[in-house]
């Protein structure tokens, strides 16, 4: 979000040991190349600083290193927890999975304990206000369940650190999922969250709930931080406009792709995983937009995970590719507002994706404010909404045992199944037009707008990603399309004998 163009006297950049990031590292590198400053003050672990300092002297910057020492003691016990009957005032455990925190909420309120929860896709006014009612000592809440969404940006009172688990599932460079322990860097930033100097507690407690897992803990913590090698790097609209220029007819993942290929990096930098950004564009591909408009959308942070989140891009873009701005009115209209308080988890998951939308807004204003005019209103309305979640979030025991009597739970893996069908859905639809461009014989032309409904289309109705009345949109468009290009379409859908279907992509100059 930072602004490259505007001149400050002093830059912060928090956390820069992000700059590794698989698929983030490229905003920290453009920060720290990119602003305009005559301080930039860096904040994170020790493992960037020969990095940072390798790319200053590239650029003939000063750098100057300044070590902090942490000013309270913390410990590794040598005992786990085991049960949940062990908990005290003060304790915080660490879970790495949705499941893993609605599973132990609900055990720690059978205990008749009351328990504070913060994880990452809920809104920043909810963790705040979790953080503040844990934090509390008048409130009768004295145990926190978290995810590692702990580890930035949160001052909280926390007396002992226990991990639930230390497998933690990540994505690598390739963008393939893996099932590892997590790393020093993890653990050291999760565990440095007791007994901080500026909470009641001046000495912090580490340890983990599975007696077994306790030596692999210490092995962990007591592991060197690997230095940092390679900063991330993201191709720029430009260099994706100039791939477009010598190659008119790719589309733009088919260019990322290519772009991508014919890299070359040296050993200070490497091109960040581009999964997410080639996700949107084919999510959007269909849609007559100028290419610079495309990579922006496609550059939007969402959570593929939520069906809802991902349609919505899709509207979005729609609605600009018709002039039309996105109003405040027309955005109520779109999430059906005022919504109602949720009554079981999915409820909540579903509020949580809404504000993710109204953060795409937002985003998306910044970039586009003609034609996301309301952002001030937006604002507004999503406070409201952190307001119901807040709420959702406070009973979310309640809703806990609600969901698990209707078998409401698992929702993690439901949502990665869904995300995966999604995806391949939107492949074999990206191969299937590859393969109508390359063949010009009337075997390889496509069906019409009804023959691929039972395939591609009745799977993102019942996924969410499409609802009735955006599928005969579609369906409208792709005929209207049709017809502009001078195709004669008959009744049923096909194209008449002798006419030979070339594809153009509108956007691709």
């Amino acid at each position: 979000m930072c602004s490259v163009t505007t001149p400050y006297e002093v830059a912060v950049i928090d956390e820069i040991q992000m700059i590794k990031d698989p698929a983030r590292g490229w905003a920290w590198t453009r920060a720290l190349l990119g602003l305009c400053a005559e301080e930039v003050h860096l904040c994170g672990e020790s493992a960037a600083i020969d990095l940072v300092t390798e790319l200053m002297y590239t650029t003939g910057e000063e750098v100057e290193v300044r070590t902090y020492k942490r000013l309270t003691p913390i410990t590794v016990l040598d005992h786990a927890l085991e049960s949940l009957d062990n908990l005290r005032p003060g304790d915080c455990i660490v879970c790495f999975s949705k499941n893993d925190i609605y599973s132990v909420s609900r055990q720690i309120e059978i205990r008749g304990l009351e328990s504070a929860v913060i994880y990452g896709s809920l809104p920043p006014g909810t963790k705040l206000a979790q953080a503040k009612k844990f934090n509390d000592p008048d409130d009768p809440c004295k145990i926190l369940v978290a995810t590692d969404a702990i580890g930035m940006g949160l001052n909280l009172s926390i007396r002992r650190i226990i991990f639930y688990s230390l497998i933690k599932p990540s994505i690598n460079e390739k963008g393939e999922k893996e099932i590892e322990p997590i790393t020093t860097s993890q653990a050291l930033q999760i565990a440095g969250r007791a007994g901080r100097f500026s909470s009641k507690f001046k000495e912090g407690e580490v340890t983990t709930m599975n007696r077994e897992d306790l030596n692999l803990l210490r092995e962990i913590l007591n592991r060197p931080v690997d230095p940092i090698r390679a900063a991330g790097l993201h191709p720029t609209a430009e260099q994706i406009e100039m791939f477009a220029y010598h190659l008119p007819d790719t589309t733009l993942s088919n260019l990322i792709d290519i772009f991508v290929d014919f890299s070359q990096v040296d050993g200070q930098y490497f091109v960040c995983n581009m999964d997410d950004f080639k996700f949107s564009a084919e999510l959007i591909q269909h849609i007559p937009l100028s290419l610079r408009v495309r990579y922006v959308f496609c550059t939007a942070p969402i959570n593929k995970k939520q069906p809802f989140v991902c349609s919505s891009l899709l509207q979005f873009a729609r609605q600009f590719s018709r002039n039309e701005p996105l109003t405040f009115s027309w955005l109520r209209r779109y999430i059906k507002w005022p919504l109602l308080p949720p009554k079981n988890i999915k409820d909540l998951m579903d509020l949580e994706a809404v504000h993710d939308v109204l953060d795409l807004y937002l985003w998306l204003s910044y970039r586009f404010i003609d034609m996301f005019p309301d952002a001030s209103f937006v604002r507004d309305l999503q406070k409201e909404l952190d307001g119901i979640i807040q709420d959702g979030v406070h009973n979310i025991t309640k809703l806990i045992k609600i969901s698990e009597t209707h078998k409401l739970l698992n929702l993690e893996s439901l949502s990665t199944e869904s995300q995966s069908r999604l995806s391949g859905a939107l492949k074999s639809q990206a191969r299937r037009t590859r393969s109508t461009k390359t063949s010009g014989s009337k075997a390889a032309e496509p069906p019409g707008p009804h023959a691929g409904e039972k395939s591609l289309a009745s799977r993102l109705v019942q996924q969410g990603l499409l609802t009735a009345d955006m599928l005969k949109q579609l369906e409208k468009e792709w005929l209207t399309q049709r017809t502009e290009h001078g195709k004669e379409i008959t009744e049923s859908g096909t194209y008449s004998k002798g006419t030979r279907r070339k594809k153009k992509e509108p956007d691709s100059d």
